[in-house]
């Protein structure tokens, strides 16, 4: 019974740390030269920014879910017009789900080190490809 406790109380304070990762994460949205700005729109044409990592691969840009808190995310598969403000200057672009052999090219490209997938609490990444318009 005591090591069931342990190892509760280990799980509980992991899920407070990542919780408590995600929420800086989120709150803050750090940027710096390898993120961008990304604007997604709901339904009624609200528009959402989220600063997200920039990814290049083969002359073409893509960006990446590595969080748990994926709304922006959600928001491309239903619209997948998109704005993308790189250098000030926002641009149309269309976000394209990838999948299989591209996906996984994309991701080896720019794999994610161990222990920022331990403080995430290994959420699964999606990645879009973000064709202009």
């Amino acid at each position: 019974m005591k090591t069931l406790k342990i190892v509760a109380i280990v799980v509980l304070v992991y899920v407070g740390i990542v919780v408590a990762f995600e929420s800086l994460i989120g709150v803050f949205q750090p940027a710096d030269a390898s993120t961008l700005v990304i604007t997604t729109f709901d339904g009624d044409g609200t528009a959402h920014d989220r600063v997200v990592s920039r990814l290049e691969s083969g002359g073409q840009l893509y960006v990446a879910t590595n969080h748990w808190p994926r709304a922006w995310y959600k928001r491309v598969l239903v619209n997948p017009e998109v704005q993308v403000t790189l250098d000030a200057e926002p641009v149309d672009y269309r976000a394209i789900p990838i999948a299989g052999a591209d996906h996984d090219r994309v991701d080896a490209e720019h794999s994610l080190p161990f222990v920022f997938r331990i403080l995430t609490g290994f959420p699964p990444r999606y990645i879009v490809r973000l064709d202009p318009r």
